[in-house]
Order: C-alpha cells, then sequence, then structure tokens
C-alpha cells in the first residue's frame, strides 16, 4: 500500500476504526504493533529506546516505530465513548532523559487549535499533556504540557489534585526540559525530551517505578482522550490524579545530575514623588526623588543524586514576577496571597503545613523578602528538597538585609514527612525559626498525621506550637495550635469532613499565616455528588452544606458562625452552574473600616444569595461570572464579579476583570461603593517574544497600577526581562495640601539572565 493509499485510509474510516486499522497497514500508525492497555494491578514497563531520536517533531525514527502506543480512552465528554480522533503515544528512554512522542491524527487539520503563543498559558488549545508522578508517592506529580505551535506548559501537583486546601496545582514552577512540535495535513506531532534530573526519582535495585498519565485534548470538539482510562468520578482534576497513574517501571536508569547556573544582570531606576515641606522650601510642593539601581546575582540548581535537588541564590532578585491580583477586603482580617516566586516552587508541597482553611498554614514562604507588600532585599540562602525510602524533607535557610525598622533576619524552615501504612498515610514534623538581632527572635515547630483508615475515609491530626521572644507567651495552648479533621475523600456519592481546632491567644507563626486567633472552631460538610448518563446534558449534580463555628476562648462566646447550602450543576460541555445561599453571624467587638465607611460593634445576623457560572476554559471567550444579593451587617450589599477572557488569535489574549459592591446602610443614612477593575493584556509574535500589560484599579486603596514585562526567551534559563511599574493616584486634591502627582511611583527594570549547564 501507498503512502497515498494510507492516507485516503486515514481520511476515510470512521475515527473509532482508525487505530485498529493501522495496525494491518504496513509503516501506518502503529507499525503493526498492538495499543498497550492499561494495567492497575502491575507496572508496564517503560522500554529503553533502540536507537537514537532526532527531536524535530516529526516522529519519524525507527526507535519510535519499535515501541508500541498506548491506548487511548475518551475521558470527556462521554466517558468510554467512540473517540473522534486517533491518537498515537509512546514513551521511551535512554540513560539520561524520557522520551514522549505523540502523533495526534486530525480528519479536520483547519481545526486544529493553536489558542495562544504565550508560555504557561492555557487558551483553549489542542494540547499533548505528560503526567509524572516520578517519586511514585501517589500524591505530587510534575506536569508537561504543549500545544500544536510548540508552545510550552509546565506545573506542579500537590495533595493527589484534590482541592481540599485550595488550588493543588502550581503554574509557576519552571523547569529544564525541551519538546517540538510539527503540524501537517494529516494532524500534529510532538517530541518530549525529559531530563531525569528535571523529574527526580528513588532508585531500588536497578528499577525506577513511577506514576504516567497521558491525554490530549481536541479543543473545538471539547474531547479529552487519556492513558490509562480515567472515569470522571474522581474529581475536577482527575486526569492529572498522581494516585491513579499507571505505575511504570524503568531499568538501568542514570542520571547524570548537571549544574545549572544562572548569573543574572540588573539595571534601571525608580522614580517616587516625596512632599518637601518648609522649612527645607519657601512652600509645600511635591518633587521627584530618582533612585538608579544596578544589580547581579546567581541562582545554582544541582541534583548531586537522583532523589535530591538543591537550590543557591545570592543577591535574589524577582523583578520579572507578576504583580499580585488587587484585592477588596470586606473583612476584618488580613488578605492573602499567594506565592508566584520561582525560586519556592521545586517541590513546595513538602513545605505544606496547612493548620486548617484555605489561607491558615505554618510557614508561608511570602513571608521571606516582602513586608507588607514592600520588597525586602534578600542577600542569599539555600534551599534542598527530595525523597528518600518514603520520606519527603525539605530544608530552606535565607538571610535578608534591613529594612525600615527590621534587623537583618535569618529565617529558616526544616521540613520531614514519612510515609506510613500505605501509600496515603503520612506523619510529619516542620519547624520554623526568624532570628533577628533587635530581639524579635520567633521559632515554631508543628506534628501532623494524615492517616487513612479505611477505603476513603481519613483522619488528620496536628499540634504546633510557638516561641516568640518579643511576646510575653502563657505556652501550653495559649501559644500552640491543636487541630482534627475527618473526611471522606470521593467525588462521587456521599463525602463529608467534620473539623475541630484551637489556637490560642499567643500563637504567633513568625513565618506562617493565621487569620484568626484565640478561637476554637467547629466545622463540617456533607456532599452528594451523582454522576449523569450520557444522554443528559448534565455531566453531574452535587448538592452540598457546610457550616462554620467561632467561637473566643476567653469567654467561649460565639464570635462568627456561618451556613452554606450550595447546588452545583456541572455540564458536559465544560462550564458549571453553582447556586447557594449564605447566611452569617459575626459579633464585632472593635468597629473597623470598609473602604470608606465603618461597621460599628455589635452582633449581627446577615443573609444572601449567590450564584456562580463558568464557561469552559476550551472556549476562546470564557470566564467566571459571580453575582450575590442580600443583608450584610447592619445594612444590604449587592456584588457583582465578572472574569472575562477572549482568546482573540494566537497573538493576543485579552483578560478582564471587575469587581463592585455596593454597601448601604439605611439606617444609618450611609452607604459607599467599591470598585475592582482589572484589564490584562497579553500579546506574542511567537514562543520566544511575548509581552504581557497587567492594569488594576482599586477604589478601595484609591490607587490604579500598571504592570508590564517584556519577555525575550532565547531557550530554557537565558531570558531577557523588560518590566516597567506605574502607581497612578485616582484622587489627586485631598484639600489637605499641594495638588498631588498623577504618578504615584514608577520604576523601569531590564533584566537578562543566562544558564550554564554543565
Amino acid at each position: 500500500m501507498t503512502s497515498d493509499d494510507v492516507k485516503r485510509t486515514r481520511r476515510l474510516l470512521p475515527a473509532g476504526t482508525l487505530l485498529a486499522a493501522s495496525l494491518a497497514i504496513p509503516g501506518g500508525l502503529s507499525s503493526q504493533l498492538r495499543p498497550i492497555p492499561s494495567s492497575p494491578d502491575s507496572p508496564i514497563v517503560i522500554p529503553r529506546l533502540s536507537g537514537e531520536i532526532v527531536l524535530d517533531g516529526v516522529v519519524d525514527e525507527a526507535a519510535w516505530d519499535a515501541l508500541a502506543p498506548f491506548e487511548m480512552t475518551m475521558y470527556q465528554p462521554n466517558f468510554g465513548g467512540e473517540l473522534t480522533e486517533a491518537t498515537d503515544v509512546r514513551v521511551g528512554h535512554d540513560d539520561q532523559y524520557l522520551y514522549v512522542a505523540g502523533r495526534m491524527w486530525d480528519s479536520d487539520p483547519d481545526g486544529i487549535r493553536t489558542g495562544t503563543f504565550y508560555r504557561d498559558q492555557y487558551g483553549g488549545d489542542d494540547i499533548l499533556s505528560v503526567v509524572i508522578d516520578s517519586y511514585n508517592d501517589y500524591e505530587t506529580a510534575v506536569w508537561f504540557t504543549v500545544n500544536p505551535s510548540g508552545v510550552r506548559q509546565d506545573r506542579t501537583v500537590s495533595n493527589d489534585a484534590q482541592f481540599t486546601y485550595g488550588m493543588p496545582v502550581s503554574w509557576d514552577w519552571n523547569s529544564y526540559w525541551d519538546v517540538v512540535t510539527t503540524q501537517t495535513d494529516e494532524g500534529w506531532f510532538a517530541e518530549f525530551r525529559i531530563p531525569f534530573s528535571t523529574l527526580g526519582f528513588q532508585v531500588t535495585g536497578d528499577e525506577v517505578t513511577m506514576g504516567l498519565i497521558l491525554y490530549r485534548v481536541v479543543a473545538r470538539r471539547s474531547e479529552r482522550q487519556t492513558f490509562p482510562p480515567i472515569e470522571p468520578r474522581w474529581g475536577r482534576l482527575a486526569f492529572a490524579k498522581p494516585s491513579i497513574a499507571q505505575r511504570v517501571v524503568l531499568r538501568d536508569v542514570r542520571q547524570s545530575g548537571p549544574v545549572y547556573m544562572t548569573p543574572f544582570t540588573l539595571g534601571g531606576f525608580k522614580q517616587n514623588p516625596v512632599l518637601a515641606e518648609p522649612p527645607d522650601v519657601p512652600e509645600a510642593e511635591w518633587r521627584s526623588e530618582s533612585d538608579p539601581t544596578t544589580e547581579a546575582g546567581l541562582d545554582v540548581k544541582y541534583s548531586p543524586t537522583s532523589n535530591l535537588a538543591l537550590d543557591l541564590t545570592l543577591n535574589t532578585d524577582f523583578a520579572q514576577v507578576e504583580a499580585d491580583d488587587q484585592q477588596i477586603n470586606l473583612t476584618r482580617f488580613a488578605l492573602f496571597f499567594p506565592e508566584k516566586r520561582q525560586f519556592f516552587q521545586e517541590r513546595a508541597s513538602t513545605f505544606d503545613f496547612n493548620t486548617g482553611g484555605m489561607f491558615n498554614r505554618l510557614f508561608h514562604s511570602r513571608r521571606i523578602g516582602l513586608d507588607q507588600g514592600e520588597i525586602v532585599r534578600i542577600y542569599g540562602g539555600v534551599r534542598a528538597v527530595g525523597r528518600w525510602s518514603g520520606t519527603d524533607f525539605g530544608f530552606l535557610n535565607m538571610q535578608t538585609a534591613p529594612h525600615d525598622d527590621l534587623s537583618s533576619e535569618n529565617v529558616g524552615v526544616f521540613r520531614l514527612r514519612q510515609q506510613i501504612i500505605d501509600e496515603f498515610s503520612r506523619v510529619g514534623a516542620m519547624l520554623t525559626t526568624r532570628l533577628g538581632s533587635s530581639g524579635r527572635n520567633n521559632t515554631a515547630y508543628g506534628l501532623d498525621a494524615v492517616i487513612r483508615w479505611y477505603g476513603y475515609e481519613y483522619l488528620i491530626l496536628q499540634w504546633a506550637h510557638t516561641f516568640d521572644e518579643a511576646v510575653d507567651q502563657a505556652g501550653g495552648l495559649a501559644s500552640g495550635l491543636a487541630r482534627v479533621r475527618l473526611e471522606r475523600r470521593r467525588d462521587e456519592g456521599f463525602s463529608y469532613y467534620a473539623e475541630g481546632i484551637r489556637v490560642g491567644e499567643d500563637y504567633l507563626p513568625g513565618l506562617g499565616f493565621q487569620l484568626r486567633k484565640d478561637f476554637t472552631y467547629g466545622g463540617a460538610q456533607l456532599r452528594y455528588r451523582q454522576l449523569r448518563d450520557d444522554a443528559s446534558p448534565l455531566l453531574a449534580h452535587a448538592l452540598q452544606i457546610s457550616t462554620a463555628q467561632y467561637f473566643r476562648n476567653a469567654d467561649r462566646t460565639a464570635e462568627s458562625h456561618e451556613i452554606r447550602p450550595e447546588l452545583e450543576l456541572q455540564f458536559r460541555g465544560g462550564s458549571s452552574l453553582t447556586v447557594g445561599a449564605l447566611s452569617s453571624f459575626e459579633s464585632v467587638l472593635d468597629p473597623f473600616p470598609i473602604s470608606d465607611v465603618v461597621v460599628p460593634a455589635g452582633e449581627y445576623w446577615f443573609h444572601e444569595a449567590t450564584s456562580m457560572l463558568r464557561l469552559p476554559r476550551s472556549h476562546l471567550f470564557r470566564g467566571m461570572y459571580e453575582a450575590s444579593v442580600g443583608s450584610f451587617y447592619d445594612g444590604s450589599r449587592v456584588r457583582l464579579s465578572v472574569r472575562p477572557a477572549w482568546i482573540v488569535s494566537k497573538y493576543l489574549e485579552l483578560e478582564a476583570g471587575y469587581e463592585v459592591n455596593r454597601l448601604d446602610f439605611a439606617d444609618r443614612g450611609v452607604a459607599t461603593t467599591t470598585q475592582l477593575g482589572s484589564l490584562r493584556v497579553k500579546t506574542a509574535l511567537n514562543p520566544k517574544v511575548s509581552m504581557s500589560t497587567f492594569g488594576q484599579y482599586n477604589s478601595a486603596t484609591d490607587q490604579t497600577s500598571l504592570n508590564v514585562r517584556f519577555r525575550y526567551h532565547f531557550r530554557e534559563g537565558t531570558d531577557l526581562w523588560i518590566v516597567y511599574n506605574e502607581g497612578f493616584y485616582n484622587e489627586r486634591d485631598d484639600g489637605l495640601g499641594p495638588r498631588r502627582p498623577l504618578s504615584s511611583g514608577r520604576a523601569l527594570l531590564v533584566k537578562y539572565s543566562h544558564t550554564f549547564a554543565r
């Protein structure tokens, strides 16, 4: 049969029979090798490549044809349904690299979608992804993705892809790996080359066991194909869940342990307005104060063994990190901002020590090098993470420069977690230190256990204790935190959690984050989720009710209560709708401000109705839309939040956000409106040249800000960044002095980093 006959056969055969028919075609899709089915009870051996691979995205080497492809299964829209497009994915290895090849055949090549040229951004693209539980710990994974134009995404997975404590995926992790793609009138093709030094692993004898998930997305059909077969009942991120990955074995693997040295240079200036007043000047006036800067530094990454990663940083700089998304604070508690800086991303889940809720934790790396949003210079530091014989370990030590009234500080973290009983149970300990020269030393330790005691049932136990030199602590429970939680980790059918927490008044984690202190908490949730049959437009529906109760330790009086019933509808096309209600009680001892109004002391019950719509991420126009209305303390609130995103082309993506809160306290005759707006414009000429422009408006802080980042990406680890930041006053006349300038401060920085590998 000629090559033209093969092409003609591919176009004429039904998609569901295409792969099977290719088995009979000499030189066809699978080179007469039957697809490898999943093997849940025993590992699959990943073979050593029989020849050289030229990484060009063509997938035409004989070494690929000697490997059998993996059998793909439809994950969505209908689990186990007939694939609309055939997919051929093969995996092999040599001494230093894991190789993955994908042949993504397509009956409509004009429909193949590249949504973005922007690194680490998903724009509704067709994609091929590789998810690897490289340490075989059934909890964490590294995740590599490419679209048809060769644009890469890399991220990490933690907490077995469960949303128990927030988002279990970090998009801010980047590492060293290569991928090349091509596209023809038959489909698109990809070749991955992933260094074993990037993965990290443990060797037993001469074998390495890992977990592997492969998946392809055909965006225009909202179709996802996976290997192994993964049922949607496993949850929102089932297709990246480490515990249900196919176990695979690699033999005679030897890690080379390269050293990546990345020196950087940085230059630029900052300008800030300064109010000059008499007697220095005859009349008060605003002046501009310039501060030129030049810096140099070094980052080193080294893996001396396959299960240990070391990071060293000198004169650390994070100029290229995108600005934080601003938030409107309608509570009396501090706001939480996530970590985006690259240095803290490598196996960051090792340092997780969540102490209840979405944000509370014994260690939060943003406490290092940042103070109330202001950058604190970091002289340098070292970070080590790894795994040995079922034990995860992490070490971090950094030295910061003096800042305002803070002296130079040394901060340290040490974390251990030991796997016990089975793959899902662990015990651990953490120690954090914050040591300065001005009598403000802080030390904290914690002990935790996660025990799967039966089926899907888990028990979580925690104890944490702090010592702060600046506070006369009572010790014992007064400076400690105790937590116990029972939960059923299952997405289909009934699930629940019940939790109790006690936090003392002197509990002060110097490197952590804690919203409240001196309270006792009790909370619970009951949830039922049912998958629908293939004929239904719904994939699933879920009903849940949750409650949270906070009591003051001092007198056992109620501080806060919350009851929240919700109904969630998940549609087969990828969208979801959630409607619910919220009843809240707040006991306010001290008045607190919200924007330009004050909530007085008192006890309040208030109620509101809520709704949220999410559009499919695979659509060119997508986003999240929320609305709520109801009473609020002694008044009322109407809230609207819209966050649309539009993939105009692979060269341009627009993301907007607008949140408005109208607060009306009619009995007191006061009202206010808070507004938060943002616009993010992402442009790219190709995968190497890109620019992000991010503008934000915040009525509560009376500020507008602009963050512009231009990047020329020469290769992995070598980049040129031009970063421009400026703030603007929304209100320039305050009646208390001379008219303020338009700019509240600006900075222009140019940074070049170049990685040497040896």
